[in-house]
C-alpha cells in the first residue's frame, strides 16, 4: 500500500487554519490585553511617586507642609535638633528652583535639595516629531539623600528636609546654592554650576560649621536611585543597553549585568552612569568614593506591558569628613550617550559607549567612528551606511579572495584525497600521512580556508557593537525605515510571537535572503572541497542544514534590531556575493588553480623542521602500531 504524504496544498489549509485560530484568540483577549496595560502602568506610576521613608532610616520623618498642617514647628524641632533652624525659614516649605542653558531644562526641589526634573532639550522621545522632550528626570523617578547622624543620636535624611536657594550668576554661568541650615553660618551646602551649551554640571557636597552637630566619626551615607524611563521605540531593544557602569581604582571600568537583579560593590569609585540606550545620567567625582554598592534591577518582566520604565539603579557610597568637615567637588552629566561629546571630556566617559573591549574597540574607536562620521557629515545617513558597508568589504576583499582560493585548491585535489582514503582505509595513520604528503607537494593547506574567516570575526563584532550604539543614527530615516537606530517595521501583526515580536521588519528580511544565496553559493565549494573523513561527521550535510537555519534565525533575531544594522548585512552579502562571483569565474579558474598545483608538486619541497618533526612523530606512532599489531 502506498504511503500517505502531506502535500503542499495540505500544509498550505493547516497554516491557514492555525492562523485563524490565532487571529480569532487575539479578537478576543485584545480588550483585556489593553485593560491590563493600562493598570500595569497605573501601578508603576503609583508606585514611583509613592516614596516612602524607611522606618529605620530616620527619628522622626518630615512631612511636606502642604500636606501635613498638624505637624507643628515644635515637633519638627522637637525632631530636627540643631537643624530645626531650616524649619523656620521663608525658604522652608515646597518649591522648585530652575536652571537652564541652550541644552538643558533642570528643575532643583527645595525638599531634599536635588534635581527633581532634567529635561534634554534637542531630543525627542521615540518619533521624531512627537514634541515630546527626552526626560531623564521627572515624576519622582529618583532620589538623592545623604544620611547623617548627630551628636545626640538622631539619624537624618536630607530628602525630608527643606534647603535654602540661592540662585546668582558668575559671568556666563548659573550658580545655585542649596542650604540646609543649623544656624546663620552652620549649613550643609549642595553648589550647582551650570555652564552655556554644556550637559556637564559642577557640582559641590560641602558642610560649613557642623563639627559640633553632626557625628564626624562616622561618613555620611549618600544614596542615589532613579528609575530609567522609556525614551525609545522598541523597550526591549533600549532596555538591552540600559545599564550601570563605573569606574574605580584610576581607571578601570566595569558594569553590572543585564539580569533580572544585578548587584556590584567596588572600591575608589570615580565615576557611576546610569546609563540608557542613547541618553545616561553620571555622577563623577574628584575624590573618590571608599566604596560603593551598586544595583541594577529589571523592570521589564513583560515586554508588552512594563514599557514606562527600563531598570531601577542604585548606588551607596559613603563621604568621609576630613577635619571635621565635608567637602566633595563633583560633576553631574546628563546627555547623550554619544562617542563624540563624551570623549571631548578627557574623563574615561567614552567607556560609557558599548563598543567592544580590546581590538573590537580599537576597530571602532580608530576606524569605524571616524569613517563613518565622516561620510555621513556630508551625505544622507542611510547612503552613508551602503558606501561604508562597500568601503568595508572592499577593504576585506583580498581576505574573501583567500578564502576562495583555498576552496578552489582543495576541490582540485578531492579526486586524489578520495583515493588515498580509499587505498589506506584500514590504516588510519598511513592514511593521514599520505594525506599531509600530498597537502605539502600540492602547496594546499587545510587551514588555509579557516584562518581567512576568523580574521573577519573581529570586523563583524565591531560592526555589531558599532551600529547600535551610534547615537547619530537615532531618529534618521532612510526608505521605509523611520529611525535607523530602531526596527523598520512594515506592518504590525495583530498577535505577539516569542522572541520575534508583534511587527514585521523588512531589512531583516532582505539581508535574510541575501544570506541564503551567500551560503547556497559557498557552502556547494566548502563540500566539494572537503571530502569526507572517516569516523567524523559529514560536514556536506551539516552545512546544507545550516543554509536554511541560518537566515531563519538572523530574521528572528534582526526583527527588533537596529534597521542600520539590517541594512548593513543586507549590503554586505549582496556585495560579497558580487566579489565571489567575480573571483569565480574571472579569477580563480579551476583550470588554473589545477595548472598551479601540479606546477607545485614538480617543484622539491624543503619542508621546515616543524614539518619534519611532525613526519618523524607520525611514522614513530605508525612504528608503534605495527609492533603492537606483530605481538598480537
Amino acid at each position: 500500500m502506498e504511503e500517505k504524504k502531506l502535500d503542499i496544498k495540505t500544509l498550505i489549509g493547516f497554516g491557514l487554519i492555525m492562523l485563524l485560530l490565532i487571529w480569532m484568540i487575539y479578537n478576543q483577549t485584545a480588550e483585556q490585553d489593553a485593560k491590563a496595560r493600562e493598570e500595569e502602568k497605573k501601578e508603576q506610576i503609583d508606585k514611583i511617586t509613592d516614596k516612602t521613608v524607611p522606618e529605620n532610616n530616620t527619628a522622626t520623618a518630615v512631612k511636606d507642609s502642604a500636606v501635613a498642617d498638624s505637624v507643628t514647628t515644635a515637633e519638627m524641632k522637637s525632631a530636627l535638633g540643631a537643624f530645626a533652624y531650616s524649619v523656620s525659614l521663608p525658604s522652608a516649605k515646597g518649591g522648585v528652583t530652575e536652571i537652564e542653558n541652550e541644552l538643558l531644562d533642570l528643575k532643583v526641589s527645595n525638599k531634599g535639595g536635588y534635581i527633581t526634573a532634567a529635561t534634554l532639550k534637542n531630543f525627542e522621545q521615540f518619533h521624531k516629531g512627537s514634541n515630546q522632550r527626552v526626560e531623564l528626570i521627572n515624576n519622582n523617578n529618583v532620589d538623592f539623600n545623604l544620611q547623617f547622624q548627630t551628636k545626640d543620636n538622631r539619624i537624618l535624611n536630607t530628602r525630608d528636609l527643606y534647603f535654602e536657594p540661592q540662585l546668582s550668576k558668575e559671568g556666563e554661568n548659573t550658580v545655585l546654592a542649596m542650604r540646609l541650615k543649623a544656624g546663620p553660618q552652620q549649613f550643609l551646602e549642595y553648589r550647582y554650576v551650570l555652564k552655556p551649551k554644556d550637559y556637564m554640571l559642577d557640582f559641590s557636597i560641602r558642610t560649613q560649621g557642623l563639627s559640633n552637630i553632626v557625628n564626624t566619626v562616622k561618613p555620611m551615607g549618600l544614596e542615589w536611585q532613579l528609575k530609567s524611563f522609556r525614551n525609545e521605540k522598541s523597550v526591549t531593544y533600549e532596555n538591552r543597553y540600559t545599564e550601570l557602569i563605573y569606574e574605580y581604582e584610576e581607571g578601570k571600568d566595569d558594569y553590572l549585568g543585564q539580569g533580572s537583579n544585578e548587584a556590584e560593590k567596588a572600591d575608589e569609585v570615580t565615576y557611576i552612569a546610569f546609563k540608557q540606550h542613547f541618553f545616561t545620567s553620571v555622577l563623577l567625582t574628584d575624590t573618590p568614593f571608599k566604596t560603593a554598592e551598586m544595583v541594577s534591577e529589571n523592570l521589564v518582566k513583560d515586554e508588552k506591558v512594563d514599557t514606562l520604565f527600563t531598570k531601577n539603579f542604585k548606588a551607596n557610597m559613603p563621604l568621609e569628613f576630613k577635619g571635621g568637615e565635608l567637602s566633595y567637588n563633583m560633576n553631574w552629566y546628563y546627555g547623550p550617550c554619544d562617542y563624540k561629546i563624551l570623549n571631548n571630556y578627557d574623563r574615561n566617559l567614552d567607556e560609557i559607549m558599548p563598543l567592544g573591549w580590546g581590538i573590537f574597540g580599537w576597530i571602532n574607536r580608530f576606524i569605524f567612528i571616524p569613517a563613518y562620521g565622516l561620510l555621513s557629515s556630508f551625505i544622507p545617513y542611510g547612503i552613508a551606511i551602503i558606501i561604508f558597508t562597500i568601503l568595508v568589504r572592499l577593504l576585506m576583499s583580498p581576505i574573501t579572495y583567500k578564502s576562495y582560493l583555498s576552496q578552489a585548491k582543495m576541490k582540485v585535489i578531492r579526486p586524489e584525497i578520495a583515493e588515498l582514503n580509499e587505498k589506506y582505509k584500514k590504516d588510519p595513520m598511513k592514511k593521514q600521512q599520505e594525506t599531509m604528503k600530498l597537502y605539502s607537494k600540492a602547496g594546499v593547506s587545510p587551514m588555509a580556508g579557516c584562518l581567512p574567516a576568523l580574521m573577519q570575526i573581529p570586523v563583524f563584532y565591531a560592526l555589531f557593537q558599532f551600529f547600535p550604539s551610534y547615537f547619530d543614527l537615532r531618529q534618521k530615516s532612510f526608505l521605509w525605515a523611520d529611525d535607523l537606530s530602531s526596527y523598520d517595521s512594515i506592518a504590525h501583526l495583530p498577535f505577539y510571537i516569542p522572541f520575534y515580536g508583534n511587527h514585521v521588519s523588512l531589512f531583516p528580511i532582505l539581508a535574510s535572503v541575501a544570506i541564503f544565496f551567500y551560503m547556497k553559493m559557498t557552502t556547494g565549494d566548502q563540500s566539494m572541497a572537503q571530502p569526507p573523513q572517516e569516523g567524523m561527521p559529514d560536514m556536506s550535510k551539516i552545512m546544507k542544514i545550516m543554509i536554511y537555519i541560518s537566515p531563519v534565525m538572523m530574521l528572528i533575531f534582526f526583527n527588533n534590531y537596529a534597521s542600520g544594522l539590517s541594512l548593513y548585512y543586507f549590503i554586505s552579502n549582496l556585495i560579497t556575493i558580487g566579489i565571489m562571483l567575480v573571483i569565480k569565474n574571472y579569477i580563480v579558474k579551476e583550470e588554473k588553480v589545477h595548472a598551479i598545483i601540479q606546477e607545485n608538486k614538480a617543484k622539491p619541497k624543503k619542508q621546515s623542521k616543524f614539518q619534519k618533526r611532525m613526519q618523524e612523530m607520525m611514522e614513530q606512532a605508525q612504528e608503534q602500531q605495527k609492533a603492537r599489531q606483530n605481538k598480537k
